[in-house]
């Protein structure tokens, strides 16, 4: 790890100050600054500085786990009365990219982000996946410094929030994979596939392009800036349509 972190984007003076604000202001705990620092730092910023600087990429990977794995286990504790089902529908919009942008927003998370020139002048529906990848990068950054138990808190304090919000109907985002994938079980009994066409542009603007079929029929391809907002857009054009979404 100290290897890896030694490549990753140096800490300042000034920047130790803005990353003890951050911890400070949400009541968090991390001993090595280089951490949370490289959960903050976008592929378009490290590409900036030199070739082969790390982002926040690998650290996302590991905090995608670790919040599932959280949100998971308070739902299933939490809720009682809701079958395996309806506890999926609620985890996939709370760990959404829509909800963990609405968070990020609410924590001024986007004042520590690191990120390259030109991805400052990208629309903000764009900048909700970056926000929602740092979420996820920070979770494990604090994962790693100060263990389970700290990521732990840290989740819940604001998923309880979220899922209280989509229990009430007060959250407008759909999960498209979710009503396809249930549409189809119930109706044809089968599981849609989703196949990544391609993934093009530079490194810190990549555009993932996926299609979904199922059966003999294949909708597509839809694009994200990632591979879970591709996959939502493609799942969303095949309900539009089957005639089960609106466009």
């Amino acid at each position: 790890m100290d290897s890896y972190l030694s490549k990753a984007p140096s800490v300042s003076s000034e920047r130790k100050g803005e990353l003890s604000s951050f911890l400070e202001e949400n009541g968090l705990r991390c001993t090595d600054l280089r951490l949370l620092n490289l959960a903050f730092t976008h592929t378009s910023y490290a590409n900036e500085l030199r070739p082969g600087t790390p982002s926040n990429e690998r650290l996302e990977f590991l905090g995608d786990s670790i919040l599932g794995a959280i949100t998971a286990e308070y739902l299933f504790s939490s809720f009682d009365n809701y079958q395996e089902g309806s506890l999926s529908k609620i985890k996939a919009v709370v760990v959404s990219e829509e909800s963990l942008s609405e968070v990020a927003l609410s924590i001024h998370l986007e004042k520590y982000l690191l990120v390259g020139k030109g991805e400052k002048q990208q629309p903000m529906n764009l900048k909700k996946a970056i926000m929602a990848d740092a979420m996820e990068a920070v979770i494990a950054a604090i994962y790693l410094d100060q263990g389970m138990e700290e990521a732990k808190r840290f989740v819940l304090s604001f998923i309880p929030g979220q899922a209280k919000k989509v229990i009430a109907n007060k959250y407008a985002y759909k999960d498209y994979k979710t009503e396809l994938q249930e549409y189809l079980q119930k109706r044809r009994g089968k599981i849609p596939k989703y196949n990544l066409v391609s993934a093009t542009g530079p490194d810190h603007e990549l555009v993932f392009s996926v299609t979904v079929e199922f059966g003999t029929k294949t909708f597509g391809p839809a694009e994200g800036r990632n591979k879970k907002s591709a996959e939502q857009a493609a799942a969303h054009m095949a309900l539009i349509a089957l005639g089960i979404e609106k466009e």
